[in-house]
């Protein structure tokens, strides 16, 4: 299965895939997560691969929305920073300098 134009392909592959949709998210619509080779044949059941799934991209987009709503502040943190640092330059200037 060859395609041209593409900078990749699948040829003859076969893997088995857990497609989990995260809860209460607004980016992502779905999470695709491969299986490693000999994991359900080491007495996992499938239902723990399920299981660890979903609670990997469930954490995964809770991890990814604490970021986000972290960074929205940095501008103003960085503004107000700056300010208090050149307040206190000028304080110390006009101190010394009397």
């Amino acid at each position: 299965m060859f395609t041209k134009g593409l900078d990749c392909f699948v040829k003859g592959l076969s893997r088995r895939v857990v497609i989990v949709r995260p809860q209460e998210n607004k980016i992502f619509e779905q999470a695709i997560f491969i299986i490693r080779e000999g994991v359900t044949s080491g007495g996992v059941s499938a239902d723990e691969v399920v299981r660890e799934a979903r609670r990997t991209a469930d954490s995964v987009a809770h991890t990814s929305a604490k970021a986000r709503g972290l960074r929205r502040y940095y501008p103003i943190l960085f503004a107000a920073g700056g300010a208090g640092f050149t307040g206190l330059i000028w304080l110390i200037t006009s101190l010394v300098c009397r």
